[in-house]
C-alpha cells in the first residue's frame, strides 16, 4: 500500500469547521502506527502545473484563488490556499500515475486536504478549491495515454464539480452515490450513458445503500475503464455530524474489497468524512483493498 501525504496539508483551517486539520493529522498518525510496513511518499508539488490545472479550470479561477476573499460560507479564503490546493492536485496526479504504471499491483491512497469534488471549472465551493480528481482523470488521458477513465464517487455528497467538468469529455465515465436531499442539491438524474447518479434518501438502511453502491461500481466496471479514480469520502458513516446516512466501518471495508476484486488499476483520493472515527474508516477501506483485512 502506498500512501501519498504531505503534512503541510494540515497547515491551514480551523478546528471550528468540519473540514479541519485533525482529519488528516489523526488519520496519518493512526495509519503509520497500525501499518509500519506501508510506504509513505510526499508528492512533488511542482507537478501541479498550470497547464494541467487548466484541463479542468479556467484562468480566472486560478487567479481568484489568490484573492483574499471568501468563496462562500463553507469555503473561506486562507493564506496560501492556492498552494495547499495545488499540493492536493499533485498528490492526485501521482496517485493516478502510480496506479497506471504498476497496473494496479499496489493500491494507492492520497491522504490530503483540501478535498476537491465540489469545485467546478469556475467556482470553489463546499470546502473544495481545485477539483483534483477531475484534473487527474483528464491528465491521465493526456499525459499517461490512458484510453478510458472512470470516476467512482462514494462520498455522501454529490460530486457536482467533477460531474460538470467531466460531462461530455470522451471516454470518461462518472458515477456518484450520495445523499439526497442534501448538499449541494444536485445529482438527481443521469446525463447520458456516461454520467450516472444514484441519489439515496437520508436514513436509508445500510443494506440498501450498500446494494446501490454495488450497482454503481458494476456500472463503472461495465464501462471497462483502464483506470478507476475514487472520490473516497467517508461521510456516509452513520455517525458523521453533517450527513444522515447509515454505513458502518464494515461497509467501507466492503468497498475496498470490491475494488481489489475488480482487478482494475485504481487510485483513491480522500474527500469527505468528518467524524472522529475517520482514521478507522479509512483503515478498514485500505486494509480490505490491500487484501490484509
Amino acid at each position: 500500500m502506498l500512501i501519498l501525504h504531505d503534512s503541510r496539508c494540515a497547515d491551514y483551517g480551523s478546528s471550528l469547521r468540519p473540514e479541519q486539520p485533525a482529519r488528516v493529522i489523526r488519520s496519518a498518525a493512526h495509519l503509520q502506527a497500525a501499518h509500519p510496513d506501508w510506504t509513505w511518499r510526499v508528492p512533488e508539488a511542482s507537478n501541479a502545473t498550470d497547464d494541467l490545472l487548466l484541463l479542468a479550470h479556467g484562468p480566472a479561477h486560478l487567479k481568484r484563488l489568490g484573492q483574499a476573499r471568501d468563496f462562500d460560507a463553507d469555503t473561506p479564503f486562507f493564506p496560501q490556499i492556492a498552494d495547499h490546493a495545488r499540493r492536493s492536485v499533485a498528490s492526485a496526479l501521482e496517485a493516478a500515475r502510480h496506479a497506471v504504471t504498476t497496473r494496479g499491483a499496489e493500491p494507492v491512497f492520497s491522504l490530503m486536504r483540501p478535498p476537491g469534488h465540489h469545485a467546478t471549472a469556475t467556482q470553489a465551493m463546499g470546502f473544495c478549491y481545485l477539483n483534483q480528481i477531475a484534473i487527474a482523470a483528464l491528465a491521465a488521458q493526456r499525459r499517461l495515454a490512458v484510453p478510458k477513465v472512470a470516476v467512482w464517487d462514494f462520498d455522501a455528497h454529490h460530486g457536482n464539480g467533477t460531474e460538470a467538468i467531466l460531462q461530455g469529455k470522451p471516454n470518461v465515465f462518472f458515477a456518484s452515490v450520495h445523499q439526497y436531499p442534501g448538499y449541494p442539491g444536485t445529482g438527481t438524474q443521469d446525463h447520458g450513458p456516461f454520467v450516472r447518479n444514484w441519489p439515496v434518501a437520508p436514513h436509508t438502511p445500510r443494506t440498501e445503500h450498500l446494494r446501490v453502491l454495488r450497482e454503481s461500481l458494476d456500472a463503472v466496471l461495465a464501462f471497462a475503464p483502464d483506470l478507476i479514480l475514487v472520490s473516497a469520502g467517508f461521510d456516509a458513516y452513520a455517525r458523521d455530524p453533517i450527513t444522515s446516512m447509515t454505513l458502518e466501518r464494515d461497509d467501507f471495508a466492503a468497498l475496498g474489497r470490491w475494488l481489489r476484486e475488480s482487478g482494475r488499476p485504481a487510485a483513491a483520493l480522500l474527500e469527505g468524512g468528518y467524524h472522529e472515527d475517520l482514521p478507522l474508516l479509512i483503515d478498514a477501506f485500505l486494509m480490505s483493498w490491500n487484501g490484509t483485512a
